[in-house]
């Protein structure tokens, strides 16, 4: 499998592009931004984009999606819970003092269970709720993408709109911290982790 992490947009979140090895499809997670640079490392890798995954709605993690989609045609993925906000992302922009482009809305919604499948990857989605309503993670092959539900030695901030704080802590230790220490973590912003380094060492879950 193809990872690539590009940090992009105004509050530098964390984009990730998996690619098949064998066919050249592709999906994204979290194009926030800098959908030039996006392009770029997908024609270097020469991938063909099938899909545009949001781990959530907040506009650092879709800001992409828009020119995204009409450079690639790929679908965009998100829950359902959090669709309306990618379609109103100049207001939440705004409110940082920042330009964002309105997402064009989803292809398809998906939810606690679905698999994405592109060339030999398959993506099994996790409703992780508790930053955004309709937060989900994403796992394949000992590792997980979990937009901004959990950090390196952090969570992520609950006090946005359809925040939830225990929700949080809940989905992160039912779903999250179920998968086996040896996973490894790629988080929305920041470095990565793995679970056993969170379970042992967060101090949001200590004790």
């Amino acid at each position: 499998m193809i990872v690539r992490l590009l940090v992009v947009g105004p509050i530098q979140a964390n984009c990730y592009i998996l690619g098949c090895e064998r066919t050249k499809q592709a999906a994204i997670i979290d194009p926030g931004g800098d959908v030039n640079t996006i392009l770029m490392t997908l024609a270097k890798d020469e991938l063909n984009l099938l899909y545009i995954i949001n781990t959530h709605g907040h506009f650092d993690h879709t800001g992409a999606n828009k020119p995204l989609k009409a450079a690639t045609g790929a679908e965009l993925l998100i829950h359902r819970a959090d669709a309306p906000m990618i379609m109103h992302q100049e207001q939440g922009g705004a409110m940082w003092g920042m330009e964002i482009q309105n997402s064009p809305p989803p292809n398809r919604y998906i939810d606690e269970g679905d698999i994405i499948t592109f060339g030999d990857i398959s993506l099994k989605v996790l409703h992780t709720p508790g930053h955004s309503p309709g937060g989900i993670s994403l796992v394949t092959d000992k590792v997980v993408f979990v937009g901004d539900t959990l950090f390196a030695g952090s969570i992520g901030r609950t006090d946005l709109p359809g925040g939830d704080y225990e929700g949080l802590l809940h989905n992160v230790r039912t779903k999250i911290f179920t998968l086996g220490d040896d996973v490894v973590v790629y988080p929305g912003h920041g470095p990565q982790t793995t679970v056993g380094q969170e379970k042992q060492y967060n101090p949001f879950f200590a004790g």
